[in-house]
């Protein structure tokens, strides 16, 4: 008995199609639009627009709403070691910035309370940021901190890392942490700090750093999908 092959999609063909075609191209080159490209492949421009949106999920193509369909930039690629989101870009070339939207002293309640093992209502420090690289919105990052840390705010302006902040100015050195890695769709808050549409493709990371053995920090990130490459590198003995 022979099994019978089954043509792939239309949206699939076009898709590799326009995969080809965005290879040949520079990062930032214009593609068709999707009226062209329906008349020339003989499509629906439904068609074209699945083709598309997987695309940019892949990080293939960037759209920009007003402006059109490009060839995207290479994605950057994070590696979540012991290191900070400020030294995994500075090892790859890339210049990374941050948007502070706000540090405050918040009670410890519910699933933080529990993930940095304290009572009910200890004081938290809450650091909210936007993650830049080459000045484009990366990712959507709260961290919530044992204690108060007084001066957070200098102290993140001066060393333009986190975890630099941490060591030089409390003495706090993450030695140990714990990645969790989920994905998600974006939603009006994504839309409003990263710059995307409602419904594109988010990886979530919640990582709880432990500094001398005890829980010293939970972070929740939302990073864009399409510019995020998750590695992970582990030894056992």
């Amino acid at each position: 008995m022979t099994s019978q092959s089954h043509p792939a999609p239309k949206y699939y063909v076009l898709k590799e199609r326009l995969r080809a075609l965005a290879s040949e191209g520079d990062p930032g080159t214009l593609m068709p639009t999707e009226r062209a490209l329906a008349a020339e492949y003989g499509t629906s421009r439904t068609t074209v627009r699945q083709a598309i949106a997987e695309l940019v999920a892949e990080g293939v193509l960037d759209r920009i709403q007003g402006h059109g369909t490009f060839v995207a930039h290479n994605r950057p690629t994070y590696v979540r070691q012991l290191t900070s989101f400020s030294e995994d870009a500075e090892a790859q070339g890339l210049r990374s910035s941050s948007r502070l939207i706000g540090i405050s002293t918040v009670p410890a309640e519910g699933e933080a309370a529990l993930r940095l093992n304290v009572e009910p209502g200890t004081a938290l420090t809450r650091v909210e940021r936007v993650r830049l690289i080459n000045e484009e919105p990366l990712a959507h990052e709260t961290a919530l901190l044992s204690g108060e840390l007084p001066g957070l705010a200098d102290a993140l302006d001066r060393t333009g890392s986190l975890y630099a902040a941490l060591q030089e100015s409390y003495g706090v050195r993450i030695t140990d942490a714990e990645d969790t890695v989920q994905t998600r769709l974006a939603g009006p808050e994504d839309v409003r700090l990263l710059g995307l549409e409602m419904g594109f493709p988010l990886l979530v990371i919640q990582r709880l750093g432990f500094a001398g053995g005890r829980p010293a920090e939970w972070t929740y990130s939302v990073f864009r999908g399409d510019r995020f490459l998750f590695q992970a590198r582990r030894h056992r003995d």
